[in-house]
């Protein structure tokens, strides 16, 4: 929409391109006429120098327009993020606990597993208390036997 170019003391203008050969015939004439006192160069360069104004203005405002659009994204990315950390927090706080379920199962499969062993070790007990009981019934039916077998002997 505008170039820019350098005049002849070095200082920077801006000059937008559009086909108005009307307007520039007038200004023409009538730079021809104030020439001669230099206003008319005054005024070309005052109108140069608004239309590079008007240029830097709306540079601010798509520069401004940029700086809300990057900041409603960094917002918005800044909200996307805190319900991520909370979510994560959340997943964290899940685990916490499942761990903590887990130990609390552990413990009580110990105690079911130390129950189990001293179950075990009454079997044991009994068991060989059963075998002391089998032992002297078997002794016991064997001398009944040694009995009657020196009546019958004895009887004969």
């Amino acid at each position: 929409m505008f170039d820019k170019f350098k005049n002849e003391e070095g200082e920077e203008m801006v000059e937008e391109k559009t086909d108005n050969t009307k307007i520039s015939a007038e200004s023409g004439l009538a730079a021809e006429s104030s020439s001669e006192i230099g206003i008319g160069e005054l005024m070309g360069k005052r109108a140069k120098l608004e239309e590079a104004i008007d240029y830097v203005g709306l540079m601010i405002k798509n520069l401004k327009d940029k700086r809300t659009l990057l900041e409603k994204d960094i917002e918005e990315e800044s909200v996307d993020i805190k319900n991520l950390k909370e979510k994560l927090q959340k997943v964290s706080e899940y685990i916490e606990e499942e761990n903590k379920g887990i130990k609390e199962l552990a413990n009580k499969r110990q105690q079911v597993e130390n129950e189990a062993d001293e179950v075990g070790v009454i079997i044991n007990n009994l068991r060989e208390k059963l075998s002391g009981v089998d032992r002297i019934i078997d002794d016991e039916g064997t001398r009944v036997k040694k009995i009657k077998e020196s009546r019958e002997t004895l009887g004969d």
